[in-house]
């Protein structure tokens, strides 16, 4: 990718104010208005954009597909730990990118910024993300295998999906502060949020995934973690732990998405490594709530996209069709974002044709 040069983000506030004197709904489009400045790229293809844990928004009322994405300073010419926004009318040319949030001065954790993902609730959206600081020993050897440091799942609260966002508790992550966490999402159950996450195999030799209650408004948690599921119950897999660090890379839990099926079930797109310590590469998989509900129990099923692919999520496009994006491969600097026709079976996902007119890929 070209790199783009450094931007500056300007708020709209004098138009949103007078949006807000003309009426409620022109001061909601007021604040999904891109903001004023020079207008970054347009044309891009996906396959010039590096792309790991992609995310995608389908504005109805804007009329774009929003593509959310970690900033790689590298690659863009744009400073700091922080989350991009592209967008698109039609999934194929894209415009970008937006800084719509860095990793403010003084917060918990400065490093990572994996997993942006942005979510419209109660009136203000919202981004999760997941930071982390090597230089904050949680436990190390020879009390554990793998030395672990603080990781978590962060949130911001935005006006707009432009952001700018700012975090809701800059002094420690939404997931609980001595677990080593990443890839939070939101899912709200019976009018209440919750934040579900993996927590990490570094910490726990089998990842485990896990979910605890929101406030209403999202600035913090209440309650005690709910134990989801363990990747060692995915039906590839042995259920015997591996016994030195080698050997763990199938037991990984990544990327919880929830979706609710069109007969009602609750299911979950997740990803894990396939094959002993993990050499035949990243996976899509997925799971399904026996009760319907967070609590579970989860059944794992098969996997759904090989070919060291992963960290996957539903949209619905414009016209109504249910879509996968997710990255392939793995590892950077390769990684691209890769889309998928899927099909709602109502018990399970099942994956339809590759979609190459849109994300231009081999």
């Amino acid at each position: 990718m070209t790199p783009v040069g450094r931007r500056t983000v300007i708020g709209a506030a004098g138009a949103a104010a007078a949006a807000a004197a003309a009426g409620p709904g022109a001061a909601a489009a007021a604040a999904d208005a891109a903001p004023a400045g020079p207008p970054p790229p347009r044309g891009l293809r996906l396959p010039e954009l590096w792309a790991h844990d992609p995310f995608i928004v389908a504005h109805r009322r804007h009329g774009h597909y929003f593509l959310y994405l970690r900033n790689r300073p590298e690659a863009t010419g744009i400073p700091g730990t922080g989350t991009l926004l592209y967008r698109s009318r039609d999934l194929v040319t894209w415009q970008g990118p937006w800084s719509v949030f860095t990793v403010p001065d003084g917060a918990w954790a400065a490093d990572g910024g994996w997993a942006p993902e942005v979510h419209h609730h109660a009136g203000k959206w919202y981004l999760f993300l997941t930071l982390h600081d090597e230089e904050q020993t949680l436990a190390e050897p020879p009390d554990v295998l793998i030395r672990t440091y603080r990781r978590g799942t962060s949130v911001a609260v935005a006006d707009s999906p432009y952001g700018p966002f700012r975090l809701l508790d800059p002094g420690r992550p939404h997931t609980p502060d001595t677990f080593m966490s990443l890839d939070g999402t939101l899912f709200v159950e019976d009018g209440e949020p919750w934040l579900v996450y993996a927590h990490e195999w570094i910490q726990r030799l089998d990842g485990t995934m896990e979910a605890i209650r929101l406030r209403p408004d999202l600035s913090g948690t209440t309650g005690d973690p709910v134990h989801l599921f363990r990747a060692s119950g995915a039906p590839w897999l042995e259920t015997r732990l591996a016994t030195d660090e080698a050997a763990l890379p199938p037991y990984v839990t990544d990327g919880p998405q929830l979706f609710r099926s069109r007969t009602g079930e609750l299911l979950m797109l997740w990803s894990t490594y396939l094959g002993p310590a993990g050499t035949q590469g990243y996976v899509q998989t997925q799971a399904r709530s026996r009760s319907g509900t967070l609590a579970g129990p989860w059944d794992l099923l098969p996997v759904l996209v090989g070919d060291n692919a992963g960290h996957g999520m539903p949209f619905r496009t414009f016209d109504g069709t249910l879509m996968l994006v997710l990255h392939r491969p793995f590892g950077s600097p390769d990684s691209r974002a890769k889309l998928y026709e899927l099909h709602d079976a109502g018990d399970r996902f099942t994956l339809g044709r590759r979609r190459k007119d849109l994300d231009g890929g081999d």
